[in-house]
């Protein structure tokens, strides 16, 4: 099943005096955030939200539907905004960052290379690509 583009669903904003105001997602247990004024609260919720669910549907957990705004109960202290996500960015950044591997090499070699300058990482990723054929696709 192909998974959609765009999430959009309501956040709860509290402001209390003296804090940051803090963002829950009311459809989404577990998925909070805050931030220190209205533009940065909104970026994190954004970001909280997206990486909330990329990790839902990597885990093969059911969505759940959206409330409807309306539908939301808050009090006087807090607002209830849409906070929409784009999930093919999201799902790129995930599958492109880079991760940490130990490798061991003889001390020889590694002076060699250290004394020349080379970077492992770019030497490692060349040799996977080559290793598993992948150029040829």
């Amino acid at each position: 099943m192909k998974k959609p583009d765009n999430y959009i669903y309501p956040a709860v904003l509290t402001y209390e005096d003296g804090y940051d105001i803090a963002v829950t997602f009311p459809d989404l247990p577990g998925c909070a955030t805050c931030g220190s004024d209205e533009e940065d609260a909104m970026k994190m919720a954004k970001e909280a939200l997206g990486g909330h669910l990329w990790c839902m549907e990597t885990d093969g957990d059911e969505i759940p539907a959206p409330s409807k705004i309306k539908d939301v109960a808050h009090d006087e202290n807090e607002v209830v905004v849409l906070v929409e996500v784009y999930m093919p960015v999201i799902r790129l950044a995930h599958e492109n960052r880079s991760v940490n591997r130990t490798v061991t090499l003889p001390a020889w070699l590694n002076a060699r290379a250290c004394e020349i300058g080379v970077n492992f990482s770019q030497v490692l990723q060349a040799a996977l690509i080559r290793e598993l054929k992948l150029n040829e696709e």
